[in-house]
């Protein structure tokens, strides 16, 4: 069996910040994004946590390309720092694992955050590693609370919104589970969405009544209305992967049967507008298309 090759170096090194050269050029307006101001707190208070991954530059000896962490090197030449920590790649391919990572979604940071503050580390640092405000590290310790663990794990990955976590609390377990469940089937996880399917909760499943002069007509006919959209996404979701699988075989037997010359002539001198749609099959890559 042959030697697998390692992808980076197995030992981390200090460059100096001035011997760097970006492999892409960063947007001006990046500097005034959240995410941006957020790395750059948390590289103030913390460090540098990940190495850059760079490349040694061909013929300039001691000079790297950087194919990783553009952003984390504008932050430290913003701060002058002089040296940063840097993996070597054995390759240069601009293509490396944080492509291919998901970045953390909301639970998953929130239980971070309570972890780190279970160790001891302090709310104050924290909010000035992430920027920002200690009231919201706070908040942070009953984010999840009343919540059911069904209904966490259901949505642990997903890019879940504060807003729509605060109208899970106001529905009983198993409404928040089935909550959860049609979010993944619309892939909606905003706050609007949470609070339409919270309009169409029956009021047993609350946790409070709620506070409105609607008449009792209009919400029972709102939630009937409803209730079959969520079926209609629950049968949706059950064919989605066959129907998926036809268009592919559709899609190669169309491909195959368009190649033919003497086909493809007459389709387009007897039926021109049949041979465009069936054209239009060939190129689909979706349901949607």
């Amino acid at each position: 069996m042959s030697a697998v090759k390692a992808a980076f170096s197995m030992k981390a090194i200090e460059v100096p910040t001035a011997k760097l050269l970006p492999s892409r050029t960063l947007k001006q307006s990046l500097k005034t994004t959240t995410r941006y101001k957020m790395i750059a707190a948390s590289v103030a208070e913390v460090g540098i946590v990940e190495p850059l991954v760079v490349f040694p530059q061909r013929g300039k000896d001691g000079n790297y390309v950087v194919l990783d962490g553009h952003v984390r090197l504008e932050i430290l030449r913003d701060m002058q720092r002089e040296k940063v920590t840097c993996i070597v790649s054995t390759d240069d391919e601009n293509c490396t694992y944080n492509h291919r990572i998901s970045r953390l979604a909301p639970i998953q940071e929130n239980k971070m955050i309570l972890k780190a503050i279970d160790a001891g580390v302090s709310e104050e640092r924290i909010a000035k590693a992430l920027n920002v405000s200690p009231r919201t590290i706070k908040e942070s310790r009953t984010k999840l609370a009343d919540i059911v663990p069904d209904a966490l794990d259901r949505l642990k990955d997903k890019p879940v919104t504060d807003h729509a976590l605060r109208i899970l609390k106001k529905v009983k377990p198993f409404r928040q589970i089935e909550m959860a469940d049609l979010m993944n089937l619309a892939r909606s996880y905003t706050g609007p969405y949470a609070k339409s399917l919270l309009a169409t909760t029956p009021t047993d499943q609350l946790i409070a009544a709620p506070k409105q002069n609607n008449k009792p007509e209009d919400i029972a006919k709102l939630e009937l209305e409803m209730r079959a959209i969520e079926q209609e996404f629950v049968v949706l979701d059950e064919t989605y992967s066959s129907n998926m699988l036809n268009l592919q075989l559709a899609r190669g037997y169309l491909k195959t049967l368009l190649a033919n010359a003497r086909v493809a002539k007459y389709l387009g001198q007897k039926h021109g507008e049949l041979l465009g749609q069936l054209k239009g099959v060939v190129e689909a890559s979706s349901l949607e298309a």
